[in-house]
């Protein structure tokens, strides 16, 4: 049943941690090597217990190369090229390739530095420019668990998968006046995730050109004290009467393979059988339910006329199920 993949593949890493999953193969990856900067905040060689904020910045086109220097020319390491102090772990990769960021590399990136330095999982911020903000929307988009805020810069993406970041507050800047990327990339970005994010900032710069960075990196503190506002979000866990879970028991169905999940009720909890798997979904509210507080995926249930008619599920994918009985 596809209904596994879509609702309980999220689930296979923290099987394996508890010792449930019996796989015979583990996944492996070959990484290449990846040249970046690296900035430490004032205090973190003597304070041994703190975990720090981590800041990701994305270049634009033009720094890509074999040159490291290059990513000293504009945004926070050139900033902290000055001396600026940030009270951030700041990690400023190079893409070897002008014509776009490659994610897969950068979220593996994001697992080694927390593995080598004491970065607080809770506060990881991403933010990048030209190039660089089309790569922040595209790797907030992959990963969206791991990103507590994201800033793009004069950038822009694909809107399908915008619903991703529904938990993640954005701050999206662009020049008025940029003729390199024009500021519709932007706006059609942000008109997008307003529609799943009330936490959605835009600045567009009247009269900024292409070079929108130098306002929203230098000219304040502003963008780094609204980083450190925000932490990873995490579902919180409620209790909601059994009479009211009980609306939810019942078949459900999705997609021309007739995918099929039952949900019943057990000790007071909305239990998800989908094929051999049984999963618990803990309430976030009335009609929301989630599996891991720590990630983007939950079971939204669907009323017409005070009858349960499905649910929505937003994980990898977004799947309605309808209920057959």
């Amino acid at each position: 049943m596809q209904f596994i993949y879509r609702l309980f593949t999220c689930l296979s890493l923290i099987f394996a941690v508890a010792g449930l999953a019996k796989a015979q193969q583990t996944s492996q990856k070959f990484v290449r090597e990846t040249n970046y900067l690296l900035s430490m905040p004032q205090g973190y060689a003597s304070d041994t217990s703190t975990r720090w904020p981590l800041m990701l910045f994305l270049h634009g086109s033009g720094e890509s190369g074999s040159d490291i220097e290059k990513v000293k020319v504009h945004g926070p390491p050139s900033l902290a090229a000055k001396s600026k102090q940030f009270p951030f772990i700041v990690v400023s990769p190079q893409s070897a390739v002008p014509n776009g960021w490659d994610v897969e590399m950068l979220y593996q990136l994001i697992q080694d530095v927390k593995k080598r330095y004491r970065v607080d999982d809770s506060r990881v911020y991403l933010t990048g420019l030209s190039m660089g903000g089309f790569g922040t929307w595209s790797l907030a988009m992959k990963y969206p668990d791991e990103f507590a805020a994201i800033a793009p810069v004069c950038g822009g993406g694909d809107t399908a998968g915008i619903w991703k970041l529904r938990h993640i507050p954005i701050w999206c800047f662009h020049g008025a006046k940029d003729d390199v990327v024009l500021p519709a990339s932007s706006i059609k970005m942000v008109e997008a995730a307003r529609k799943y994010n009330p936490e959605v900032r835009f600045t567009l710069y009247p009269e900024a050109n292409h070079n929108s960075w130098d306002s929203a990196y230098n000219s304040s503190d502003s963008l780094y004290d609204w980083f450190l506002a925000h932490r990873k979000f995490k579902y919180s866990e409620i209790k909601v009467p059994e009479t009211k879970l009980k609306d939810y028991e019942g078949w459900y169905v999705a997609g021309a393979d007739d995918d099929t999940v039952r949900l019943f009720v057990q000790n007071s909890s909305l239990i998800a059988i989908g094929g051999r798997d049984t999963i618990p979904l803990k309430a976030a509210g009335d009609q929301l339910f989630f599996i891991d507080p720590a990630r983007n995926i939950d079971v939204e249930f669907i009323r017409r006329k005070n009858k349960v008619t499905g649910f929505l599920f937003s994980g990898r994918e977004r799947v309605i199920f309808r209920k057959i009985r």
